[in-house]
């Protein structure tokens, strides 16, 4: 009896302690809104996390602790937070937490964005660095991109003969993946009639939706054998498809290359020449999943934030008119936009920002997880905690822009104001060692679509301006709930 006295008494003070240890835990992190029992704050977030949070900010702080489940996060909502994260603490805080969908990528342990920022990482970078977004590669590989564009505008001409609506965002991810292709493998990839775009666009579609869905495995691991909502299952699909694709992509290349035939000296054969000097830290499992990558994060951020242009655009015919005019400065005699003059057009890129700041294209930062124990600000964040970044939030307080809620690029003119990671009010793109390596690419990209379909063609909307849906829709990506719909009409 004695015996079984002392065995409850150990039982209980063990859990005793382990609540005193929990609460001293909890002391020393931020604050934030109390909980449920097991699942913690699940009930807060709703079906837009990013409002959610940045609400429970205003009234937790601007570094808030909260709890999903088994797992704790300190969520970042202002600049100075922000900054304490990316900047003043950026190596500490530079890991990432791996969903349970992207573990049914092969070699997501080899992917550039999911991997602890170690030798291995840092050998990817360098590659992306130096044959992706270094301004001369760029510049190398312009006249592929510009081709693209060029069928997309027969593309619209055909339409607009045909007096034919046109998916605008559909449209524009198109473009995206061919330009992407072509700096890639210089090849299109897809045609600008096909309804599925030859498969990709289903398989960016599913990533996006489960990378960015509520799934249970992640807030409760013990679940993860389970699957319990078949979200790895739907990934897998997905990310097998994508396998085939790059493994075929890459198979051919290697034949080609030991036919002795002239090298096409595109993105690849550079990452083909890369590893072949750098095989330790950088094989051919690397360029398989940065493809898909570059294919996942290359097309949906930058036709999204296109939609988004073109929608504020025609919603506002005064800017509409005035990024036609600037653009037509730089137009040749030929008719044509050259992608190299769109660089200096100040205000078709201020239109550009203001659509990535008010139409956020990642709300919520990739999750960051702390490599060490970290100091933020007055408080003690263990290692191994989920560091969330409230991207939005930043982006549309009153604290920090003039009416917030309006589309306004003119706040962008006459200042430094840039989306590098500099300035924290304004990070679409993150910042520090973990912000996108894409930026030079996407900034091209999204310059020249926006131009071509503003500069070549007017637009009539199936239905009156006051009718547009301006909803979105939360995933890894912020969408629009309704596709952006016209009927492109030649300009004289």
């Amino acid at each position: 009896m004695e015996l079984l006295f002392l065995v409850l008494s150990s039982i209980l003070f063990f859990f005793f302690l382990l609540q005193v240890i929990d609460l001293l835990r909890k002391r020393r992190l931020p604050p934030g809104p109390a909980g449920l029992p097991i699942i913690g704050n699940l009930l807060d977030l709703g079906p837009k996390p990013h409002e959610s949070l940045a609400k429970l900010s205003q009234k937790h702080g601007p570094l808030m602790t909260i709890r999903l489940g088994s797992i704790t996060s300190v969520v970042a909502s202002t600049p100075d937070a922000a900054r304490e994260i990316l900047q003043h603490n950026d190596e500490a805080c530079s890991g990432r937490v791996v969903p349970d969908a992207v573990t049914a990528l092969d070699n997501h342990d080899a992917a550039v964005l999911w991997i602890s920022p170690n030798e291995e990482w840092r050998s990817i970078r360098k590659a992306l660095n130096t044959y992706l977004t270094h301004q001369h590669k760029l510049d190398t590989l312009r006249d592929l991109r510009q081709n693209v564009v060029e069928g997309m505008l027969g593309f619209l001409r055909e339409s607009g003969r045909k007096k034919a609506r046109v998916d605008i965002g559909k449209l524009a991810f198109a473009v995206a993946l061919n330009q992407m292709s072509n700096t890639c493998l210089s090849q299109n990839v897809t045609s600008y009639e096909s309804d599925d775009i030859g498969g990709f666009k289903t398989a960016v579609k599913t990533l996006m939706e489960v990378d960015g869905k509520f799934n249970i495995s992640d807030i409760f691991p013990v679940l993860k054998p389970l699957d319990p909502q078949n979200i790895r299952r739907q990934a897998k699909a997905a990310y097998d498809w994508f396998d085939e694709v790059t493994e075929g992509f890459i198979s051919e290349r290697l034949k080609h290359r030991n036919s002795k035939v002239p090298r096409l000296g595109d993105m690849l054969d550079s990452l083909l020449d890369y590893s072949e000097d750098n095989e330790a830290d950088f094989g051919l499992k690397h360029i398989k999943t940065l493809l898909v990558d570059l294919f996942l994060a290359g097309t949906e951020t930058s036709s999204n934030t296109t939609e988004w242009a073109m929608t504020e655009l025609l919603l506002n015919p005064d800017m509409f008119s005035r990024v036609r005019e600037e653009v037509s400065t730089i137009v040749g005699e030929d008719g044509k936009i050259q992608e190299a003059k769109i660089l200096d057009l100040p205000y078709l890129h201020a239109v550009i920002k203001e659509t990535m700041r008010l139409h956020l294209s990642v709300p919520l930062l990739v999750p960051h997880k702390t490599e060490t124990e970290v100091k933020l600000g007055e408080y003690i964040v263990p290692k191994n905690t989920q560091i969330l970044v409230n991207a939005w939030a930043m982006a549309r307080d009153p604290r920090y822009w003039e009416n917030p809620l309006m589309f306004n690029p003119e706040r962008f003119l006459g200042n430094e104001l840039d989306y590098k990671g500099q300035h924290f009010k304004f990070i679409p793109f993150g910042s520090g060692r973990r912000m996108c390596p894409g930026i030079p690419l996407a900034h091209r990209v999204v310059s020249f679509m926006v131009a071509s379909f503003v500069y070549h063609y007017d637009w009539k909307l199936p239905h009156a301006r006051e009718e547009m849906d301006m909803n979105d829709i939360f995933g890894l990506t912020l969408l629009r709930a309704t596709p952006l719909v016209a009927t492109p009409i030649p300009v004289k």
